[in-house]
């Protein structure tokens, strides 16, 4: 009995997920560490704002972003890369949910974008520049850029001292404990389960929070909203990452270039920037509040900073770093090309205040 018990066990262990659960078990996965991302960038935008630590605002190249952008792409050297297959090989969909869900939706590449158009518009150019060089333009080795490479040096001392460690105490290496593992058909349910109670909670909650507050306009109805329409541009970023390299066309060609997630950026950009118009047309509370929702929310989880500095790190380290540079001019060049478009454009025309 014992022997055909521990029989089943394996195969239940080793039985392949269906695919729909898989799909299922990505998306809930990534909805709840979208929120949690968006929530947290929220946090360390008020934390540094004007209003507590004063250390960054709208109106110069430390913009209110910039601490999300550089905390997510230190814990991206951690989780993305040092320690990614140890979370891994507890469960590939939590290596997901962290990286693509949570640290995708903590940094935001279309949010600094806008800020570079926004002192354009109001005629700071020079800051506006010094913003590309400095403020969190990731391809030009400052701040978001060094972070990465600190968390991944930081990430290598603290394994090596994990494994020096587990020598001298015999315990084995990090990853070689099983009780944490997510590896059987049960434990994925199990998982899922709590994971549905999450979202639902935070959804509700957010709902709650948001009928209360909606008609006031102020940023607690915007990081309520947020969190409602954060979710879908995560998915979409997930399923735009597929394009990855493959290149274009038939052949195959750029294959070096990340399209997946140069389309998820250079899209959250544009979007931002034609929202951004809108709010100067209309000049309304509830369009405010509305616009500054999703793009805090769902264009915010679209496009990724965290992911951004991974791809630019991995080319630069690469047999041909000039590609991590092309790679920025790319990204920079089309997104703040087609936000001058989109939005400064018909500020000036128009005269929009």
């Amino acid at each position: 009995m014992q022997l055909c018990a521990l029989k089943t066990k394996k195969q239940d262990d080793k039985e392949r997920l269906p695919k729909l659960l898989e799909y299922v078990l990505c998306l809930i996965h990534l909805a709840v560490f979208g929120i949690l991302g968006v929530l947290t960038r929220y946090v360390l935008q008020k934390l540094f704002g004007p209003r507590v630590a004063g250390l960054t605002n709208d109106k110069n190249i430390l913009y209110l972003d910039l601490p999300s952008n550089m905390v997510g792409s230190f814990l991206m050297g951690w989780w993305g890369i040092v320690f990614k297959a140890d979370i891994s090989s507890v469960s590939d969909y939590l290596a997901i949910g962290l990286t693509t869900g949570y640290l995708g939706s903590l940094t935001t590449f279309s949010g600094w974008n806008q800020k570079m158009l926004d002192l354009i518009v109001d005629g700071h150019w020079v800051l506006a520049v010094l913003g590309f060089l400095v403020g969190e333009n990731p391809y030009c080795l400052f701040l978001a850029a060094y972070s990465i490479i600190f968390g991944i040096e930081t990430a290598k001392g603290f394994r090596w001292l994990l494994t020096r460690r587990n020598a001298c105490t015999g315990s084995g290496t990090p990853s070689s404990s099983s009780n944490w593992r997510v590896d059987s058909f049960k434990r994925h349910l199990a998982v899922m389960g709590v994971l549905i109670l999450m979202l639902g909670l935070l959804w509700g909650v957010c709902g709650a929070l948001l009928r209360e507050e909606f008609s006031s306009g102020n940023s607690g109805a915007q990081l309520w909203l947020a969190c409602f329409v954060g979710p879908p541009g995560v998915w979409i970023r997930w399923f735009l990452a597929r394009l990855n390299g493959r290149g274009l066309g038939r052949a195959g060609s750029f294959k070096w270039v990340p399209f997946g997630t140069l389309a998820a950026n250079v899209s959250a950009a544009c979007i931002m920037a034609a929202l951004s118009t809108v709010k100067k047309a209309v000049n309304s509370q509830t369009s405010d509040t509305v616009a500054s929702g999703i793009q805090l929310g769902f264009l915010g989880c679209l496009s990724t900073v965290s992911t951004f500095t991974a791809e630019f790190n991995a080319m630069r380290e690469s047999e041909r770093p000039w590609r991590a540079y092309a790679y920025a001019l790319i990204t920079i060049c089309i997104s703040f090309g087609l936000g001058i478009l989109i939005y400064s454009v018909p500020v000036w025309t128009k005269g929009y205040g």
